[in-house]
C-alpha cells in the first residue's frame, strides 16, 4: 500500500502527506499553492467557477481527460493522477485569447472555469457549433457577460493554429508515476484515513472489515455533505481505482455498468438503447459531475428524485450487491425501501447494475420537469414503457421520480392501462389511479397538488405522443419531449 498522496499538479509532482482525507482540491490550491485562479462560488458543484481538468490513466492504458468541479473533488482522489489549473495553460492559450478578444469576460470571476471547460473541449476536439458548446459549458455559470461571446469563443479558439497537443507527454508523465507509486493509496492523517483499493475483491474486504466506512464514488453527493454540513467520516473507501468495477459489460442480458462506471461513460451506452435515454442524460447534471458521478452512486444514495433510477426501473434493471464473496441480485424496484433507506446490509455495496435492452425503444419515453433545462434538480420526473398487442396494452411499465420518497413504480396506473386500447379513456383511468400510487410531498421544488398534475399531464403527452407517431426532432431548443417538459 502507498502511505503518501502523490499526484501532479500543472506537470510538477506534488506530495501532501498532511492532507485530511476530506480536503478538498480547491482548498489545497488556493490556500496551499496560491493558485487563486481557481474561484470558490458555491462549494457545491453548480457553478463551474472552479473548473480544472484532470488527466488519469483508464484501465485500458489510454489517457482519460474530464473536467471537475475542484469545490467537491477531495484532495486524495486525485492520487497517481494530474490537475491543470487555468494557471497551467500559461496565459496565451488560443481559448484564453478568444475569450478576451471576442469580449467574453466582464467581472471575470467566472472566467478561469469557463476557460478550463473550453480547454477541455479544445483539447479532446469537441464539436463547436453553439448546441454542442452550450452543452460543454452547462456546468458553469456566467452573470453578468451573456452566453454568445462565450459560446462564440470556442469556434474561434478552434480556428487559431493549434497549440501541440501534450497528450502523449501527459500519459508519459503518468505512467511514469504510476510506476513509481507503490500499489493502492492507504492515507492517513490526523484527520482520519482515505483507502482506495485497485480492484472489486479488496473493495469487499475491506468495506466488510470497515462497515462504518464511508464509502465513495464519485464526492457528488458526499463532496456537499463535507462542504455544507461539516461531515468528517474517519474512514473513507474509494473505489475508483477499483478497474475491474470501472467496466461497461455488453451480453445477451443487456449492459452491465460496473460501480465505478461515470456518467459520461454510462450516458453513452445507455443513449444507444433508447433515444429517450440519451436525452435524459443530456439534462444530468453537467459535464463536470457527469465526469465524476457514477450510475451505481445515483442508485446507492437512495434519493427519491435521482434522474437515473425511474428510467433503469421501467426497462427492469437489476442491481447486484456484494458483502464479502456473497453477491446477490434483486430488481432495482426492490431496491429502495423507504426514504433515505435502501436494501443494503452492513458491509454490503452496490457492485453493479444490469439494464435489459428494450425490444422496442422508441414506445419508451422520459419526462423531466425542473426550472431550468441545464443542471437542475428534478421535480417530476416520469419514465412510461408501453407495449402494444392487437390494438390493446399487453405491457405498461411506469415509474416516477419526485412523487414519493423513494423513486417507484405507479402500479395502479399500469393496471388501470392492461387490456385495453391506448386510448384518451384509458389513459385517463390511469392518470386517476395515480392517486392510488403516490402522496407527493410538499417542498421548495414544488407542491404535493403541482406534482400530481404534472404526473397526470405526463400520461397523457404520452398518449399523444404515441397517437401521433414519433415525430419529435431531438436537440436544445427543439421539440424532443424533455426539453418540452421543463417549466
Amino acid at each position: 500500500m502507498s502511505a503518501t498522496l502523490t499526484f501532479l499538479l500543472n506537470g510538477e509532482e506534488v506530495e501532501a502527506p498532511d492532507a485530511a482525507p476530506t480536503e478538498t482540491l480547491l482548498d489545497f490550491l488556493r490556500y496551499r499553492r496560491g493558485l487563486t485562479g481557481t474561484k470558490e462560488g458555491c462549494a457545491e458543484g453548480d457553478c463551474g467557477a472552479c473548473t480544472v481538468v484532470v488527466r488519469e490513466i483508464a484501465p485500458d492504458g489510454a489517457l482519460r481527460r474530464r473536467t471537475a468541479n475542484a469545490c467537491i473533488q477531495l484532495l486524495p482522489m486525485l492520487h497517481g493522477r494530474e490537475v491543470v489549473t487555468v494557471e497551467g495553460l500559461g496565459g496565451d492559450h488560443p481559448v484564453q485569447r478568444a475569450m478576451a478578444e471576442g469580449h467574453g469576460s466582464q467581472c471575470g470571476f467566472c472566467t478561469p472555469g469557463f476557460v478550463m471547460s473550453l480547454w477541455h473541449g479544445y483539447e479532446t476536439g469537441a464539436p463547436v457549433d453553439p448546441a454542442s458548446v452550450a452543452d460543454q459549458i452547462a456546468g458553469n455559470l456566467c452573470r453578468c457577460t451573456g452566453y454568445g461571446p462565450i459560446l462564440a469563443a470556442a469556434s474561434t479558439a478552434r480556428a487559431t493554429p493549434a497549440v501541440k497537443a501534450d497528450a502523449d507527454a501527459a500519459l508519459m508523465r503518468l505512467e511514469t508515476l504510476r510506476k513509481r507509486l507503490d500499489g493502492a493509496l492507504d492515507h492517513r492523517s490526523a484527520a482520519g484515513r482515505f483507502i482506495a483499493p485497485r480492484s472489486a475483491d479488496a473493495l469487499a474486504v475491506l468495506i466488510e472489515r470497515h462497515p462504518e466506512a464511508t464509502i465513495l464514488a464519485g464526492a457528488t453527493d458526499i463532496g456537499l455533505w463535507i462542504t455544507k454540513s461539516g461531515f468528517r467520516p474517519e474512514t473513507l473507501i474509494w473505489l475508483g481505482d477499483c478497474a475491474d468495477l470501472d467496466r461497461i459489460e455488453d451480453s445477451e442480458a443487456g449492459l452491465s455498468f460496473g460501480a465505478a462506471v461515470s456518467h459520461e461513460r454510462a450516458m453513452t451506452a445507455l443513449g444507444g438503447l433508447a433515444p429517450d435515454l440519451g436525452e435524459l442524460w443530456r439534462r444530468f447534471a453537467s459535464a463536470q459531475v457527469r465526469a465524476a458521478g457514477t450510475l451505481c452512486g445515483n442508485i446507492a444514495n437512495g434519493s427519491p428524485i435521482g434522474d437515473a433510477a425511474p428510467a433503469l426501473i421501467v426497462l427492469g434493471a437489476e442491481v447486484t450487491l456484494r458483502k464479502g464473496a456473497t453477491r446477490r441480485s434483486l430488481p432495482l424496484e426492490e431496491f429502495f425501501i423507504e426514504y433515505g433507506k435502501q436494501d443494503l446490509a452492513p458491509g454490503e455495496f452496490v457492485e453493479s447494475v444490469l439494464v435489459p435492452r428494450p425490444a422496442d425503444p422508441m414506445d419508451m419515453r422520459c419526462y423531466k420537469v425542473s426550472k431550468r433545462f441545464d443542471q437542475d434538480i428534478t421535480a417530476v420526473l416520469a419514465a412510461i414503457h408501453m407495449r402494444l398487442a392487437g390494438g390493446c396494452v399487453e405491457h405498461a411499465r411506469i415509474a416516477f421520480g419526485g412523487m414519493a420518497g423513494t423513486p417507484k413504480r405507479a402500479r395502479a396506473a399500469e393496471a388501470a392501462l392492461l387490456g385495453r386500447a391506448l386510448d384518451e379513456a384509458a389513459i385517463e383511468a390511469a392518470v386517476r389511479a395515480l392517486g392510488a400510487d403516490f402522496r407527493p410531498m410538499d417542498d421548495h421544488r414544488a407542491s404535493a397538488a403541482y406534482r400530481m398534475k404534472v404526473a397526470g399531464n405526463l400520461l397523457r403527452k404520452y398518449l399523444v405522443e404515441r397517437g401521433a407517431g414519433d415525430q419529435r426532432v431531438t436537440g436544445r431548443g427543439r421539440a424532443s419531449p424533455l426539453a418540452m417538459a421543463s417549466s
